[in-house]
């Protein structure tokens, strides 16, 4: 190796890359072997600690240290610039160590979780205050680094400094509370449907900024809500929706009330051939038969005798549809019920949810399904219930007329 002698900045430039070099593999096989290993102890071991140790990330951040570690102690290689690479070094693990302790906290709340008296006792919020506290200490510690100051000496100026602080960065301090609250909460992700009807934002999050959420609604225009009003303005988040895997149904078919009645046995003979509620008129016969024979009310003029009626029918006919409907979520809330009548008629409602969530397949499968309640409805002898048109006053009319010209 006389050779390098001659050339002592090839001698330099290679010293500098092996230092580079040797830094990238320790960490390679530190977070590629190192974190393996950990992973399998985790899933072989009894305790869930671990686990939570692993979720939050917090080997994957102490394995930073390892070249940050080599370049430190190897910086006298870089010559002149060794006090910059020694200080970025340094700086740099300043800052995974806050990292650290916000992963080992977040760890500790992952496993406490885990346990049932966190239901009664949660210690979220304590685990919260701790971050921002140990944030705020580190960076304090940072500007004391880069300063040469000691840090105790910053913390003592920054109480009279606080009412200006405050003034000043009122906006971006509630801001960065306001971040910090989301991430923490999980309240919103990029990619989420959200709602916030007073800021007329209705669609997709589509960036999370410090001072800033842009949601590009569903016609294609862009609305930017303040971070901070997340925290102090009610909304709507969508996601659980597409986590539970359905998208729910809610509508009302409004019954003309002059259209119910007891059904006949002509009737009775007609719905137990419709194969979705043969079995349940079979039952419900056998059912009413039974009651009205222990109660001595098997004479037709008995008025509380019991007796099928079409609207029943109909809501049992509902609801089998839905229950073997294949695009409706049948692991989620599914019925067919009856509200309160009104001037607009008897409403029954079907609520139940698609088990498609994209928009415009919900749309058709809802679609399907009206479709073909609000045309069997006559089957059952009812009439859906709408407001006259003037189509309808000008039959009435053409009737009178005609009713008129027969009494001359």
């Amino acid at each position: 190796m006389e050779w390098l002698e001659q050339y002592p900045w090839l001698k330099q430039a290679l010293f500098m890359a092996a230092v580079v070099l040797g830094s990238f593999l320790s960490f390679y096989i530190t977070n590629r072997y190192i974190l393996l290993l950990f992973k399998k102890i985790a899933q072989k071991s009894k305790t869930k600690f671990d686990d939570a140790i692993l979720e939050s990330g917090l080997i994957a951040r102490i394995s930073y240290f390892v070249p940050l570690l080599i370049i430190d102690n190897l910086a006298f290689v870089f010559l002149e610039f060794e006090p910059w690479v020694k200080r970025l070094a340094e700086l740099v693990m300043i800052f995974m160590a806050i990292g650290v302790v916000h992963a080992f906290l977040k760890s500790i709340n992952n496993y406490y979780e885990t346990l049932p008296r966190s239901r009664e006792r949660p210690i979220k919020g304590y685990i919260q205050i701790t971050i921002i506290l140990a944030y705020i200490f580190g960076i304090i510690f940072v500007i004391g680094y880069l300063t040469g100051q000691s840090p105790w000496v910053l913390l003592s100026g920054v109480g009279a400094l606080t009412a200006v602080i405050l003034l000043i960065f009122r906006d971006t301090i509630l801001s960065f509370v306001a971040g910090m609250q989301i991430t923490a909460y999980d309240l919103i992700h990029v990619g989420d449907w959200i709602e916030m009807p007073q800021y007329g934002a209705d669609g997709d999050v589509i960036e999370i900024a410090l001072h800033t959420i842009k949601v590009q609604n569903w016609d294609k225009t862009i609305t930017v809500i303040p971070t901070h009003k997340l925290n102090s303005d009610a909304f709507k988040n969508w996601r659980g929706m597409q986590q539970a895997g359905g998208r729910r149904i809610k509508r009302s078919i409004y019954i003309d009330q002059n259209s119910i009645k007891f059904i006949d046995e002509d009737l009775i003979e007609k719905f137990s051939g419709i194969r979705l509620i043969s079995d349940y008129m079979q039952k419900k016969i056998s059912e009413l038969n039974e009651y009205n024979k222990t109660y001595h009310l098997e004479d037709n003029n008995q008025i509380h005798r019991r007796r099928l009626t079409n609207i029943g029918t109909f809501r049992a006919y509902a609801k089998a549809y839905i229950e073997n409907h294949p695009k409706i979520n049948q692991n989620l809330t599914h019925m067919i019920r009856q509200l309160p009548p009104g001037p607009e008629g008897l409403p029954i409602e079907i609520y139940a949810f698609t088990n498609d969530i994209v928009w415009q397949n919900y749309e058709g499968i809802q679609s399907d399904i009206f479709d073909h309640l609000i045309a069997v409805v006559r089957e059952f002898d009812l009439r859906i219930f709408q407001n006259p048109s003037g189509e309808d006053f000008k039959n009435l009319s053409r009737l009178d007329s005609v009713g008129g010209s027969g009494d001359n």
